[in-house]
């Protein structure tokens, strides 16, 4: 049972990533939206059957579902709303947090950033008990952390960044090698939205995949790389106050 209710929440998950509510599993199903609501409340009673639908309709395979809920039972997916906030109001265990993510060793953190050995083996141990990570003997560092992982949407990280970040992460004109930036727009049906937000995230992976098989290189031939991919349904402010309010419920 425990893997049925695993596999569900993942499914979850990844509903939720992409912003569909239980209106749009029932019409999926043919079903009543209370009776989507107590299948995802007792996972066990969703046949294979429509489990198939609903990933067919969101455009994610069945074996990848069983491979993210795989690898979610091992590993961290998500903080809690408290653990975030935590990271926030600590500069210093949040840029320790940022260098082990990005593949930092504990020397390597050292030699780079102003801290002593001893705060940063405060900080990591702090992130060892948020269950990030493991430290291991001679302060060797085990990331705990799901490929699948991501932050809470408009959660205390993300506010962070969007406030701190993504104003100087633009300010550039794109135009060196070694940067790019390319919007494009178009009209696009829902199915099609879901299929490149599947696109995207299979990019995700090989952007972290690349930087694990650079692991070996030294710090002088790596260079900090950030990489930032939006997609969602969006009008221009302006046009706000003719768009009708949504009061469907959300799959949580």
């Amino acid at each position: 049972m425990a893997e049925c209710e695993q596999l569900i929440q993942t499914l979850k998950q990844q509903l939720k990533q992409r912003g569909l509510q239980y209106q749009d599993i029932a019409k999926v199903l043919d079903l009543s939206e209370g009776s989507v609501k107590r299948l995802f409340a007792n996972g066990g009673s969703i046949s294979l059957e429509r489990l198939s639908a609903i990933c067919e309709a969101i455009g994610l395979e069945m074996a990848e579902l069983f491979k993210l809920a795989s690898e979610n039972t091992k590993h961290l997916t998500q903080l809690t709303r408290q653990q975030e906030e935590e990271l926030v109001a600590d500069k210093a265990l949040l840029l320790v947090a940022v260098c082990i993510t990005n593949g930092y060793k504990f020397e390597q953190i050292l030699a780079q950033y102003n801290l002593s050995e001893h705060m940063l083996i405060q900080k990591l141990a702090h992130l060892d008990r948020l269950n990030v990570i493991e430290l291991q003997p001679g302060n060797r560092i085990k990331l705990k952390i799901s490929p699948s992982f991501h932050w809470i949407a408009g959660g205390p990280i993300q506010q962070f960044f969007q406030q701190q970040v993504i104003r100087t992460f633009f300010k550039t004109h794109f135009s060196g090698d070694d940067e790019k930036l390319v919007m494009s727009t178009g009209l696009m049906s829902l199915p099609s939205n879901h299929k490149f937000q599947q696109k995207i995230q299979r990019l995700v992976a090989e952007f972290y995949d690349a930087c694990n098989s650079d692991s070996d290189l030294t710090m002088q031939q790596r260079h900090g790389t950030s990489m930032v991919i939006a997609m969602r349904r969006w009008t221009f402010p302006l046009f706000d106050e003719f768009e009708e309010e949504n009061d469907a419920h959300t799959v949580q």
